[in-house]
């Protein structure tokens, strides 16, 4: 509707971002009409895999996730964000649905690019729990895996995990841990970033707190 009223995608965010009082700027990964489009393979049905297209569908419909793309591939990143990520102190990705909030930013070819040539800290921040229909059983290195597989190696400098890990989670959501058995490809920083009240959820002012020690980290007291 925003898009409507001002007559581009680009105004639309500016004006909603008003509207919201939010802090900072929002930027499209590309002003290009793409359609994110993912492969399934359908629970208890080996070798049996659909299309879905659509950011809500794909976690509507029963089975894993196999591959994730854009239609059309390769669109070009709105010039902003590449100037932003490669002037920032810290670039911070997640947290987020994987699937369909974080991956398809990364799908932008210019994105990707621009974060590993960027000098800032780069943090992936691991969710806290699972997401039901897209990260099923998911540990810490399965996250990082479907990045790597989808993008390629060298996107990070570490990555922000949470350590408090207490009790049961409401129906099939499990809590996101690292697996003992396998190696991070990244260093991890460990710290409790839950929100009591809603302990599948990050608490915003843990994880800002977090950040800005690691950023402090690399640059000295930031006040």
């Amino acid at each position: 509707a925003l898009t409507a009223l001002t007559g581009s995608f680009e105004e639309a965010i500016a004006e909603s971002g008003r509207v919201l009082a939010v802090h900072g700027r929002g930027y499209p990964a590309t002003l290009r009409h793409v359609q994110l489009v993912a492969e399934k393979t359908l629970p208890n049905q080996p070798g049996q895999v659909v299309k879905v297209k659509g950011e809500s569908r794909i976690p509507e419909v029963p089975g894993c996730i196999r591959r994730l793309w854009l239609e059309p591939d390769d669109p070009p990143a709105y010039p902003a964000v590449i100037q932003a990520i490669l002037a920032a102190d810290m670039v911070v990705v997640g947290p987020g649905s994987l699937f369909t909030s974080l991956l398809p930013n990364l799908l932008v070819p210019d994105i990707a690019g621009a974060l590993r040539a960027t000098r800032a800290l780069r943090v992936y921040v691991c969710n806290v729990a699972t997401q039901v229909g897209e990260t099923d059983g998911f540990s810490c290195q399965d996250h990082l895996a479907v990045l790597e597989t989808h993008v390629g190696q060298g996107l990070f400098d570490l990555v922000l995990v949470n350590q408090h890990i207490e009790g049961a989670l409401p129906g099939t959501i499990q809590w996101v841990r690292e697996d003992p058995q396998r190696p991070m490809p990244y260093p991890v920083h460990c710290a409790d970033l839950v929100e009591e009240a809603h302990p599948w959820r990050h608490d915003p002012d843990k994880l800002a707190r977090a950040l800005i020690r690691l950023l402090e980290g690399r640059t000295g007291p930031l006040a």
